[in-house]
């Protein structure tokens, strides 16, 4: 089961779960713009992915800049940022039980069948 973190108005997102869904893999929906993730679910995709917190972010978005956030704020400010502004939230993002992938490109995906 592939937990999928999805915005439906992103078309790497749209490529992405459609990817997946061609491939037959079992896939849970999460748009998680509208069910975002509490600070623990971030944490725990963060070790799955084995990366720093600005490395799952969208550092071009308005709310990014309009926060005063930059690549070199405090990893735990970041973090507090993509809890309290979803949209900050790279996507999309498929996670398994024991791991986790940005799916920029999409093809990525495809690492967790």
């Amino acid at each position: 089961m592939i937990t999928y973190w999805h915005n439906p108005r992103c078309s790497k997102s749209r490529a992405g779960l459609k990817l997946l869904e061609e491939r037959g893999a079992e896939v849970n929906v999460r748009r998680y713009l509208e069910d975002a993730p509490t600070e623990a679910e971030l944490r725990d995709v963060l070790a799955r992915l084995e990366v720093a917190p600005i490395e799952m972010m969208r550092s071009g978005e308005a709310r990014f800049k309009d926060l005063g956030l930059t690549r070199d704020s405090d990893p735990e400010t970041l973090i507090a940022a993509m809890t309290e502004n979803p949209i900050l939230i790279e996507r999309p993002i498929g996670v398994t039980s024991d791991q986790a992938v940005i799916g920029r490109p999409p093809e990525r995906l495809l690492s967790l069948l």
